[in-house]
Order: structure tokens, then sequence, then C-alpha cells
């Protein structure tokens, strides 16, 4: 069958596409920007990849007439205080462009919207549901709440605060009840829900057999982890109190932050679970995702998470507008040095950030990624998706990689924490030379002073950063 896949780059998409291949499927990926596609070598030569907007029309006319069934896993929390219209105008773009289609199915998956009254982010949520459903097709939506598994950011959040605090005072929402679903079973409903037609012009509600308060996740989390941890709820923390303590204690983005906060008033529990009787689907516990989740973490094996999406820096932008680094009006910081092993060389290049660091005054790299965290930004929580591999559009702590290409030797860098002004930074293999240049377009009279002040650590930072790496100590 051909199958039409958007979100092919997100959290959800990434996994499900090996799964659709192995089923034997003709895939049809639908990207936004080509530079953040990395799929498998594996599977690049069983699918076609289109450039979509689902914002602009004219770009869904390449969406191919023969398709049988199309996923939709396009959903955006916190980019533009305007996403819910935003939202909705994808929904309608694109169910009309299915309706030219052959496309017998649609698979929507959305969250669990039971409650009466619900958060800005699932009633935008409901309100795509209510515009897919009025398509030519059949829809099938799938409603999830919390899910747990590698590189989520409800599993990552869970792991910041306990990991982190032995003793948290949290405001009451944490007595909110839940039904949190594995990664694993949320794929498999989707597989199984493709082109089967007692799923048709149906929603469902998906969760593992666990209805759980928050303050039990923690808890369990820190069971699972052998952690002894004290949790003590009051009621007068505000829900923007709220989202400042998520904010600082764990790797979200402010404007996430405040989405969940309000998401995670209202409960998210299951009507019914009859979807796993018709799919024969036996949902793993919530201590099963977790040991699943750490085992995919302690294996280096995470195949997509949240931190690479441009959610998790309330940053919204294409590769290709910055690949091109600038030199006009721009200060740089380029340095040079002979490579003593070339192939070390590049495996400190290609591991840096997250638990690598940055190899040189670590401490100066961490405290730039406090204040950034003061003033609303990203800071280094982060980290990186994967030890020793980099693509195009991954998050690296207060980086976005823009280019990596290990074999030519070069991987450039965006930076996406508060600045007055743009930065890059970039290192490139060159006639057996390490080529280091920190890039900073400045943004008026701030951004000059800026680049000014902050000379001196440059000095420091950037030249002891090339030696680190280039050394074969």
């Amino acid at each position: 069958m051909k199958i039409l896949l958007t979100g092919a780059t997100g959290y959800i998409g990434k996994r499900l596409l090996p799964v659709l291949i192995d089923a034997g499927h003709e895939v049809v990926c639908c990207v936004r920007d080509l530079q953040r596609f990395n799929p498998p070598q594996s599977i690049r030569a069983k699918i076609d990849i289109i450039q979509i907007d689902l914002l602009n029309k004219t770009s869904l006319q390449s969406i191919p007439k023969d398709i049988d069934a199309a996923y939709y896993l396009v959903h955006s929390m916190s980019s533009s205080r305007d996403y819910a219209a935003l939202e909705k105008t994808s929904a309608i773009n694109f169910r009309e462009a299915l309706n030219g289609t052959n496309c017998k199915q649609v698979i929507y998956l959305s969250g669990i919207v039971n409650e009466t009254e619900l958060s800005k982010h699932l009633n935008s949520r409901k309100e795509v549901e209510i515009e897919l459903n009025k398509g030519s097709y059949h829809l099938t939506t799938l409603r999830a709440g919390i899910i747990i598994g590698s590189g989520s950011a409800s599993f990552e959040i869970i792991r910041d605060l306990v990991e982190k605090l032995p003793v948290m005072v949290t405001p009451k929402w944490l007595k909110t009840k839940c039904q949190p679903i594995g990664i694993a079973d949320v794929i498999e409903c989707l597989s199984k829900s493709l082109l089967n037609k007692a799923t048709y012009d149906q929603n469902f509600d998906i969760g593992g057999p666990d209805i759980l308060s928050y303050k039990e996740m923690l808890l369990g989390y820190a069971k699972t982890r052998n952690l002894k941890r004290k949790i003590f709820i009051i009621p007068v923390m505000t829900p923007r109190l709220s989202s400042y303590w998520l904010y600082f204690v764990t790797s979200t983005s402010y404007k996430l932050a405040v989405s969940l906060v309000n998401s995670m008033k209202v409960e998210v529990v299951c009507r019914n679970q009859k979807i796993n009787t018709i799919l024969n689907i036996k949902p793993q516990t919530y201590h099963e995702s977790l040991e699943k989740a750490f085992n995919k973490i302690k294996n280096n094996a995470i195949i997509s998470s949240w931190k690479d999406s441009y959610v998790s820096s309330g940053i919204n932008f294409d590769i290709t507008d910055f690949i091109q680094v600038p030199t006009y009006g721009c200060f740089t910081d380029q340095r040079k040095t002979t490579v003593e092993n070339l192939q070390q060389c590049l495996d400190k290049i290609w591991s840096i950030g997250g638990k690598s660091g940055w190899y040189y005054t670590n401490w100066l790299w961490k405290l730039r990624g406090f204040l950034d965290k003061l003033f609303g930004g990203v800071g280094l929580r982060r980290g990186r998706t994967n030890l020793n591999s980099i693509n195009a559009g991954d998050a690296v702590d207060f980086w976005r990689v823009l280019y990596a290409n290990k074999k030519e030797g070069r991987l450039l860098l965006f930076a996406e924490m508060k600045l007055p002004g743009e930065a890059w930074l970039e290192f490139k293999i060159i006639d057996n030379q390490l080529v280091q240049t920190a890039t900073f377009r400045p943004l008026g009279l701030l951004g000059r002073l800026y680049w000014y002040a902050v000379l001196p650590f440059h000095h420091i930072i950037f030249r002891g950063m090339l030696k680190k790496i280039t050394s074969s100590l």
C-alpha cells in the first residue's frame, strides 16, 4: 500500500516509519524542511520524500493522487501564540488536499479530550479532529495522554524532576489523574489501525493499564530507579509559578512549560479501551514502559527525541534560512591548528556537547547555560539525543545542528540561546587542519556591546576547546 506520512521528522513519525517499511508499505514522507530529514540509510531507497508546508496550499499539490492512506502526526504546543488557529488551518488544507486523492483512511494521533473544560492545547487537538472528520475519507482518531518512552517529552520531564530533586514542593496539579501509555504501544496502535475497517470513522482512547496521578508517576519512576524521593503538594502555587518551576528544573522551554501546566490540570483518563480488543493489543504497564526506556538510553539507541523538535526551543525556522553563514556586518573568531589524529578529532567533534561537554572550561559553558535559563532561553539541559551521531536538525545543548557531514569533516551549529543577535559555530577540516569559526551577527548597539563584553571569554574558551579537540591525548 502507498502511505502518506506527515510529521516524518517528528518524535512519533521517526519511530513509525521503519515499522511501515518493515510491513512492506511504500511510504511517502512529508517534510517541511528537507535538510532536517535524515532517515536511516537502510530505508532511503524504499521511501519517497516530498516537501510540503500545511499552511501553503500550493505546496500540497505535490501529494500523490494514488495514496491509499495517510497519517496526520502534525501538531504544535507553543511555537506561536496563534498555534490553535494555525493548526486548524493546517488541518483544513490537508483535508482539502486529500479529498482530491484516492485516500481511503486518515489516522490522526490526538490527545484524550474527555473533560468538559480543556486546556488551549487539548482544545486545539479536538478542533483539528473535527476538521479532519469532514473529509471524503474514513477518519480514525487515536487519543493518547502521557506517552512514556526514551526521548518523549513526558519521560524526560519526569526524569529531570526525579533525578535532580530529592525533595519536591509541588503544585496541586500533581494530584491530577492520567493514564500513561508506552511509545511502543502507541506505534502498535497506529500501525495496526492502518486500513483496518473496524477502526473507520471512530475515535479511540489509548492508554496503558495504570491510572495514576502525576505524583504517583514521579514516585513510580523513583522506585524504578531505586531513589528515595519526598513530594509535598501545596495549594498556593499559581499556574505561572508552576510554569517557572517546571521550566527551571527541567529541559522544557518556558512556552512549552506553560502549555504543559495548563494541560496537566485536566484529567486524561481513557473512557474505555475497546481498541485493545479490536487490534489485539495488551499495553505495557507504566513500570514496563519505564524499563524499556531505560534500556534504550543505556544502549544509546534512542530513535527520536522531543528535544530535537523546534518546540523544545520555541524557535521556528527552516535550516536552509541559516545554513549560509553570513559575513557582512558580522564579528568572527576564527582559529585553526594542525590535526594530530584525524579520526580521533572527528570523533570528538561528533561527540561534542551533552555528556561529553565542550572539552574546555565546562564550568563557563554551564554558567552561560544558567544565564540563558534566567533570560528565558533553553540552557544546556537539552543535551543531545545520541552520544556519537549528529544529524541536521538535532539539538545539541543550546545549539541547533544546521549541517553535519563527517566524511566532509564539517559541522555547523546555530545558537538557540537568548542573544542580541544570531550566532553560528563551525568546525571544518581543511588540508589536515581544523578551522574553528564562531560568527556573530549583532542586532543593534546591544549586540555589539555583547560581543565585546564576551570577547575575553571567547579567547579562553575557543582557544582551549580547539586545542583539546585536536590533541591526540
